[in-house]
């Protein structure tokens, strides 16, 4: 009883004095050293400002990734920016007609979505059309594609097939292990085609194809969620045997950067419109999904960061309160307001930086461990594309970012701090 009324809520004599001397030789005005001093003196509290403020850097750090990382799913859907149907545009249909040209070739989909599997094949000048697109100004790549079914050992029933042709065949698709078919006889699959065929990047497998076996190598696992995952992506040469007549019914563009896709499209159709075809342009709506998620994280986030500053706010009254005498000192000694406040702020930037450094690993591993739970769940392996989506950058952003939490957090008691009559701090025990 007779210590705590004598001592007090003050540190112990000589705590922390080790890191005031040493701050002290840092080329800093007299305030700031003693502020970047002050959290040694009370090193337990200091801690606990260090874990509210890494709370806030890994919520920050986290939300980011999430949202990152979904944005990525969704952007590995969207495989091209113009694609080539057969058939008139349905601006151009005649009343009640279904889009066919003089040569009797029907109306493809429009609307830049996956080619069904019972689309009928029509014999496109596929020459012609590979012409116009390679003739036309901003193409930077293209790829022809021809969708039909086989049936693969371990498998039950069909397995849709997409066939390509072209000088861009990777056709956009994150490669989760191995690599892209180089060639004839070489097939890519997603995860859950292995998983239902017990298989794994490196194996043959025997695939049937109207009536013909064609024995291919599994050579690549790329993220591919079309067909909930069943979907065999090959050269159109590795089915010439069984479909020698088979041949792309669209074709899908990449365009250079910065050129306009509507504009594209527009001149593009003119020049296929005398071979039966069309060009228009892809339309990749954000899903639903994922603006609900980014929103969710984005609100949690926000009230994750307030609850982190309140927590450095209260910190910061609590340590100022106990200090108003030293204050007084200081002021009778000529501390200006400003110097005051720059003193309260600098005590911190240690704890700041500390949090930051700490919150941010604490974040990358819970984005880690949360995007591939949602991948396993689904059952699907993610690439590196969506989980490392982390920049040097950035992570040095995010680790200030905690430092700005505890400046946030301390700018009200620096205020107060500045504003106590030196007097009344001298009376104050």
């Amino acid at each position: 009883t007779v210590d705590a009324l004598a001592v007090g809520r003050t540190p112990t004599p000589g705590r922390g004095q080790w890191a005031s001397r040493l701050t002290g030789r840092i080329p800093l005005p007299r305030p700031a050293t003693l502020g970047l001093a002050h959290p040694f003196a009370r090193p337990v509290r200091s801690a606990t400002i260090v874990a509210a403020i890494a709370f806030g850097a890994a919520a920050v750090t986290f939300s980011v990734g999430l949202g990152a990382s979904l944005n990525n799913v969704q952007a590995s859907e969207g495989h091209a920016d113009v694609m080539v149907h057969p058939g008139l545009p349905p601006t151009d249909l005649p009343p009640g007609g279904n889009g066919a040209p003089p040569g009797g070739v029907p109306a493809g989909p429009a609307d830049g979505g996956p080619v069904a599997s019972a689309m009928p094949r029509t014999p496109l000048d596929q020459a012609a059309i590979v012409k116009a697109i390679e003739a036309r100004a901003g193409t930077d790549g293209y790829c022809g594609l021809a969708t039909t079914e086989v049936t693969a050992a371990g498998v039950t029933g069909a397995v849709e097939t997409l066939a390509f042709t072209g000088d861009n065949s990777s056709y956009g698709y994150q490669m989760v292990s191995g690599t892209w078919f180089g060639g004839p006889g070489e097939i890519v699959v997603s995860t859950p085609f292995l998983t239902a065929t017990g298989t794994e990047v490196g194996d043959t497998i025997v695939l049937t194809d109207h009536g013909t076996e064609l024995t291919v190598r599994i050579v690549g696992e790329a993220f591919n969620t079309e067909n909930d995952g069943m979907q065999l992506l090959t050269a159109t040469a590795t089915l010439a045997a069984a479909e020698p007549d088979l041949a792309p019914q669209e074709y899908n563009i990449t365009l250079l950067p910065g050129t306009d896709a509507s504009a594209y499209a527009k001149a593009l159709s003119e020049d296929l419109k005398p071979l039966g075809a069309h060009a228009a342009t892809v339309d990749d709506d954000t899903n639903e999904f994922v603006v609900i998620v980014n929103a969710l994280t984005t609100l949690l986030t926000v009230l994750l960061v307030t609850v982190a500053a309140l927590g450095v706010l209260n910190m910061v009254v609590l340590e100022t309160r106990e200090r108003v005498h030293d204050l007084g000192v200081h002021k009778a000694l000529g501390m200006t307001p400003r110097q005051t406040i720059a003193m309260v702020i600098a005590s911190v930037v240690v704890t700041g930086l500390a949090g930051g450094a700490v919150g941010v690993p604490v974040g990358m591993l819970l984005q880690r461990m949360v995007v591939n739970d949602m991948g396993r769940t689904a059952g699907f392996n993610l690439p590196a594309a969506v989980l490392d989506i982390y920049r040097p950058g950035e992570l040095v952003l995010f680790a200030l970012g905690g430092l700005l939490i505890a400046v946030l957090g301390s700018l009200l008691p620096a205020g107060w701090a500045a504003r106590t009559r030196t007097a009344t701090a001298l009376r104050t025990e």
